[in-house]
């Protein structure tokens, strides 16, 4: 399927402004502690992997999520679409490789994927076909956590931003046939609604 040009463009221009401002993003991250209810999310994605398992992370920024996947047992393939953030972690010892979510594979198969806070910079339209790779990366059984923003517009300014209705995402990710079982809505910082989904490929077709 080819993809139009203005959703390259929107995607060009988020990547660019997380490149150029990496540094000033992880400073605000390690100035908040990981939430308590995100970290139980990411504990409920774990009880689907085993000891070893391997789990794709989109979207890793600086890295705290998959340290803390990494410290409950599992193998993470950090992955980033801009390079500042895998260039932040590789001063940490960290490896980490360029991956677009919307242009490139995902490889596979894993026993999970994990996409916090990424997904709302992917153009509506492309979203189906995106969680139709997170699908095919996905071993039989295996499961995806995502969290969206919650709402219905979208901001066109140097982060490309769409927010969801909670229930049309939900409904995107079982067309995909990605089953959610597990939910969660928080307020964020700045008072922004998002919400939390566990899915979870089916073991059989």
């Amino acid at each position: 399927m080819k993809i139009p040009a203005q959703a390259l463009e929107n995607a060009r221009r988020t990547i660019q402004s997380y490149d150029a401002h990496a540094r000033e993003y992880n400073a605000i991250v390690a100035e908040h502690p990981l939430q308590p209810e995100i970290a139980d999310s990411m504990r409920r994605m774990m009880e689907y992997v085993s000891a070893g398992g391997s789990v794709l992370e989109i979207g890793s920024g600086p890295g705290r999520d998959a340290d803390f996947v990494e410290s409950l047992g599992a193998v993470v393939r950090r992955t980033d679409a801009a390079q500042a953030f895998l260039d932040l972690q590789a001063q940490r010892g960290k490896k980490g490789e360029l991956l677009d979510v919307v242009t490139d594979a995902l490889g596979g198969p894993y026993d999970a994927v994990l996409a916090m806070c990424v997904l709302i910079h992917v153009d509506r339209a492309q979203v189906a076909p995106v969680l139709r790779k997170v699908f095919d990366a996905l071993r039989p059984g295996g499961v995806f956590l995502v969290s969206m923003r919650v709402g219905e517009g979208e901001k066109n300014g140097d982060y490309h931003t769409v927010c969801w209705e909670k229930d049309r995402f939900a409904a995107e990710l079982a067309a995909a046939g990605l089953h959610p079982c597990w939910e969660m809505e928080r307020i964020g910082r700045n008072d922004e609604a998002w919400v939390y989904f566990l899915a979870r490929r089916p073991q059989q077709p």
